[in-house]
């Protein structure tokens, strides 16, 4: 009795149109049945499947229990000799109202509890989905004030040393402080736009607006906007010969290949050009984007989508913290219901993630 409660008035409103529909509609189908075929027999289905959906489309056992009762009268009353009698006697007419009285209740009893454990598995994923998001959150907070510190002491110490400095340093070192700090706003700017980017996935509720876009022009726009921030990096870029179009949000996916190859050309340790590959297969598009460099610590792969830099001191973190960026990167593919992953090849890092190609553009 513990979990019982009421239905309340839209429900149980709902519950009763809910019966008579079914039930009407059975009563109708039947009647037609025995009009024109003559066939009586089939007429406890037509009512047990009209139990069914009413204990799919209500609240509830009440209403499939009442309708299993109904639909007994209803058999015995209407449908069976002499009709418009109740015929209560016989050993026969007993055996059948009572084995069509315990099918439609045991079916509107199991129909219902299934529907309820549906509810129950249903309200448990929810709970799960929010956990995650409350755990990314943190993870996201932890990233932020772990990567923050690192620019902004060095934004704060060239302008500092540029300062109490300006008279007596010479014309490369001012160019190089100014250098510096320049470098620093991008990569906070850059910040910014992952943080905009999370915003707008958490107040659509993990839901990306999605479009039809043509891969090769998505890719290009991204590697152009990379090229602005880093005009010095290398990248070797593999697509498809022919046209691909994959349901994504343009700039988002955007922001996904351009975080991937500043880490690479931040974290990898090396100068040699990175790959930006892509192909298709398995009704996927599948984005590669490898270096040439020192690896990932393989103790870092199973928690790198965190978001947290549990390791600030690892030479892979050297310039800056990635954890936010990866963070952001998952939490996109999540939302465009793909997958990401990390790992090491013979020389460097390989980062891999898959955008579905046959889905809805519209859920």
């Amino acid at each position: 009795m513990k979990n019982f409660k009421l239905p309340t008035k839209k429900e149980l409103a709902c519950n009763m149109i809910t019966t008579f529909v079914f039930l009407m509609s059975a009563t109708i189908i039947s009647y037609m049945i025995v009009l024109f075929g003559g066939f009586t027999n089939n007429v406890g289905m037509v009512y047990i499947m009209a139990v069914v959906l009413i204990s799919r489309f209500s609240n509830g056992y009440i209403p499939g229990l009442v309708a299993s009762f109904i639909s007994i009268i209803c058999v015995n009353y209407i449908f069976t000799y002499p009709y418009m009698e109740f015929k209560l006697t016989g050993i026969g007419y007993s055996i059948t109202f009572i084995t069509l009285l315990v099918i439609s209740t045991i079916t509107s009893a199991t129909t219902t509890h299934l529907k309820q454990q549906n509810r129950i598995l249903s309200e448990r994923e929810k709970l799960l989905m929010e956990a995650e998001k409350e755990t990314m959150r943190a993870n996201l907070l932890r990233a932020i004030s772990h990567d923050l510190r690192t620019p902004l002491t060095g934004i704060i110490g060239a302008s500092s040393a540029y300062l109490d400095n300006e008279t007596s340093m010479s014309e490369d070192e001012k160019t190089s402080l100014v250098s510096n700090i320049k470098e620093d706003a991008n990569w906070l700017l850059n910040m910014v736009e992952n943080l905009l980017s999370v915003t707008r996935i958490r107040d659509t509720g993990a839901h990306v607006t999605k479009q039809m876009e043509p891969l090769e022009e998505v890719v290009s726009e991204a590697l152009q906007r990379f090229k602005k921030r880093l005009p010095n990096a290398t990248v070797h870029v593999k697509v498809p010969d022919e046209m691909i179009m994959v349901p994504m949000d343009a700039t988002l996916i955007e922001q996904v290949i351009i975080n991937l190859l500043e880490n690479a050309v931040y974290h990898s340790n090396s100068t040699e050009p990175i790959c930006l590959s892509i192909s298709v297969h398995d009704g996927y598009a599948w984005f590669d984007v490898s270096d040439q460099g020192i690896g990932l610590p393989s103790e870092r792969l199973s928690t790198l989508f965190d978001g947290y830099t549990s390791l600030p001191n690892n030479s892979y973190d050297s310039h800056k913290g990635m954890g936010i960026g990866l963070s952001i990167c998952k939490t996109i593919i999540a939302a465009h219901n793909g997958r990401i992953t990390a790992s090491n090849k013979e020389h460097g890092a390989v980062f891999t993630f898959t955008l579905p190609l046959g889905e809805d553009i519209y859920e």
